[in-house]
């Protein structure tokens, strides 16, 4: 198979390719058994669907799905171990389920996201969908340095292998240990965070490896964060590296990568045929229209270990749903970050996304920062902690006036203070997810 797909633009060009009509057809159809599925097999789904006077044949066409209730994170914790180790939403008994992931419970009580096999198979297909988009073929090295404990991600590499390619499971290692791994096996492939894609290029450069010319690395892929979808940040990583920058986009909840970017660069197609997406409006839960940013909210399709039906991810974003360039018809997401970190300055939405865009662009800083969000006088403040380049003249007060004017071009209000330190002193530098965000408020800010 891999030798007949080798020349192929697309990894399953019937189901990338197929008519938006078609598409929807199989989104209703699919929809359809798995409400149904649910509604038989769940005791949560049974009971959820019956308190809202709803039936898995109330859904006649795609915008009925409307009609029923949400489930989050909070439904997740609720609900896992009640009547079994699996718990209520889940619809198939223990023997069938092959493989567990779990979140890093950062927000709450860590949550399990269980697997049949016919759910894994698909999951690890979808994923050989999203590797082959981005250009890995069969005659690629691939290493896998993502975290392979309990993390949904991990088993991601497997579409790796579906696909022909080599692949070096290399997890978590100390980055000194990986550099030595990336200039000895030369992979021409790498899945990390943005953080840590930085961080072990200038990490390289220290040791005296040139990213560019003594590693092999073609192509970079970036999860976990914002930075992949940041252009400031991914042309800063390309530059570092001489290497493509392509981000994927997952949640622990339904599997590793729902959505990836392609050569287009313009949003992240998601697998409309695993998974129907809703944007809603963050306060109201209103359905809102396809292109305007709101709350995404995702049904999965086929999952049959635990179907996760009106899920509200916490993501702010917007789904085109336009033909995009490279032929692919299923929709992109945009992704402008999480509502938990989103806060309001004078009225202004404010994400962090939009501060690391300005801050990634400014000349004389080595692109490190840190957002301190705090309450005074009973309103909401922010700061902006940067690092100054070592060989740069310019005064700090200077350039703190600077970095304060491009902030408030790009988010529409500026920070009250940004704090210059000199280059390495902030502790934002991570082998993996960088902490960049410090919430010192107590009062309750809803958005």
């Amino acid at each position: 198979m891999a030798e007949i797909q080798k020349e192929r633009k697309y990894w399953d060009e019937h189901i990338e390719t197929m008519p938006r009509e078609e598409l929807e057809k199989l989104q209703l159809e699919r929809l359809k058994e798995t409400v149904k599925f649910a509604y038989e097999n769940s005791p949560y789904y049974k009971r959820s669907f019956d308190a809202a006077g709803l039936k898995p044949e109330d859904i006649h066409e795609l915008s009925d799905l409307s009609k029923f209730p949400f489930i989050d994170k909070k439904t997740e914790r609720e609900t896992q171990g009640v009547g079994s180790f699996l718990g209520e939403l889940c619809c198939v008994p223990e023997e069938e389920v092959i493989f567990i992931s779990s979140s890093s419970g950062s927000t709450g009580v860590p949550t399990i996201s269980p697997f049949t096999k016919e759910d894994f198979d698909e999951f690890q297909n979808t994923e050989s969908r999203w590797f082959w988009q981005v250009g890995m073929r069969p005659k690629d090295r691939y290493i896998h340095a993502l975290n392979f404990s309990l993390y949904v991600g991990g088993p991601d590499v497997i579409g790796a292998q579906n696909l022909g390619a080599l692949c070096i499971w290399g997890g978590t290692l100390p980055s000194e240990r990986l550099l030595f791994v990336l200039k000895t096996y030369q992979p021409t492939i790498i899945w990390t965070s943005p953080s840590y894609a930085w961080y072990l290029g200038e990490t390289a450069k220290k040791h005296g490896i040139d990213p560019k010319k003594d590693l092999s690395i073609r192509t970079i892929i970036v999860a976990g964060e914002m930075g992949g979808s940041i252009d400031t940040t991914r042309k800063a990583i390309e530059d570092l590296w001489g290497a493509k920058v392509y981000d994927f986009y997952g949640l622990s909840d339904i599997y590793g990568a729902c959505a990836a970017m392609c050569d287009a660069k313009d949003g992240l197609h998601i697998a409309e045929d695993q998974i129907y997406v809703e944007t809603v409006d963050i306060h109201t839960g209103k359905i809102i229209p396809n292109g305007e940013v709101g709350e995404l909210v995702y049904t999965t399709l086929r999952k049959k270990a635990r179907p996760m039906i009106r899920f509200r991810t916490g993501d702010i974003g917007r789904i085109d749903q336009t033909k995009c360039s490279c032929g692919r018809t299923h929709g992109r997401i945009h992704i402008l970050g999480r509502k938990d970190d989103m806060f309001i300055v004078s009225a202004v939405n404010v994400f962090p996304s939009d501060i690391e865009a300005v801050i990634r662009g400014i000349d004389g800083i080595t692109g490190e920062y840190l957002v301190r969000i705090y309450e005074k006088d009973l309103t909401c403040k922010y700061n902006v902690e940067v690092e100054k380049n070592s060989d740069n003249p310019e005064s700090d007060e200077d350039l703190a006036a600077r970095v304060s004017a491009a902030i408030k071009a790009r988010v529409g209000v500026k920070p009250a203070k940004v704090v210059i330190h000199p280059d390495g002193a902030l502790n934002t530098r991570s082998e993996h997810k960088s902490k960049r965000i410090i919430d010192e408020r107590s009062l309750s800010y809803n958005i």
